[in-house]
């Protein structure tokens, strides 16, 4: 019998209170490729599952990405759940299983939902390594988390709160649109031109239906990019998931540090 996906992210929810001790939490952090290293930096983890022992994860299918959910305590007195088993839409798994994560983080009682990842930039000057603040997103899988008559206002879905204060911790964060395509390939440089055209500053293969549902929970959301590369058509390298992670790992200290304190002023 299939589970209504409230009903599961309820069920995970309780099983991480039961399993970590931890009633409830106050922010949910999705670490994209490149991010992982904030967890550390955030606080205390007192708190590591393995995301399959709970209701609805499942491991996670790509390099660079943990399979774990921690728990940790900030030196501000806030709890965080880091959420390391991110589905993709590619996986083939449905729009339910992309957005678990975020619901299950809304049932621990998060107000706040962190979403990172790594993605292409069509911003010349972004060279791969350069963290880009999500202002608004355009979401081109034809697919969303909301079913049925579930009209959700998407005004202002990326907090202009959360930017200002991410720009008080970096004042040189620069901020733009994010495009998600399905992938798992990459875009053609033709698609890419096709997203310039319609407003894109970033394209990636996640963040926007999480984004979705996190706005329906009822949750703040804050975005964050790490260029890793620029997108096709314009530079004139191959594309490669090894340029990625080599770009999330030279960068990883930096943006994790900065991650870790805005995390902080919130």
């Amino acid at each position: 019998m299939t589970i209504e996906p409230f009903d599961l992210a309820e069920q995970a929810a309780s099983t991480i209170s039961e399993l970590t001790g931890v009633p409830s939490h106050d922010i949910a952090l999705v670490l994209g490729s490149g991010w992982g290293g904030a967890a550390d930096l955030i606080g205390e983890t007192t708190h590591t599952l393995n995301a399959t022992d709970i209701p609805g994860f499942s491991a996670p299918a790509v390099e660079g990405h943990v399979g774990t959910i921690r728990s940790i305590l900030t030196p501000q007195g806030k709890r965080v759940l880091v959420l390391g088993a991110r589905t993709h839409f590619y996986e083939g798994r449905g729009v339910r299983s992309v957005v678990h994560g975020v619901r299950t983080a809304a049932a621990t009682g998060a107000g706040i939902m962190v979403l990172t990842n790594g993605c292409g930039g069509l911003n010349p000057l972004w060279t791969p390594g350069t963290p880009v603040l999500i202002s608004d997103h355009i979401n081109l899988t034809t697919a969303s988390p909301l079913e049925g008559a579930t009209f959700v206002d998407l005004t202002n879905l990326y907090s202009s709160r959360i930017r200002d204060i991410a720009r008080t911790a970096d004042s040189s964060l620069d901020e733009g649109v994010y495009a998600q395509f399905t992938g798992p390939h990459y875009e053609t440089p033709a698609e890419v031109r096709y997203a310039r055209t319609i407003g894109a500053d970033l394209v990636g293969m996640s963040t926007a239906l999480e984004a979705i549902a996190a706005r329906h929970a009822g949750m703040e959301v804050f975005g964050m990019s790490l260029v890793t590369n620029l997108a096709a058509g314009i530079s004139d390298s191959p594309l490669s998931h090894a340029e990625v992670i080599e770009a999330g790992q030279t960068a990883g200290d930096r943006i994790s540090r900065l991650l870790a304190d805005i995390l902080g002023r919130l």
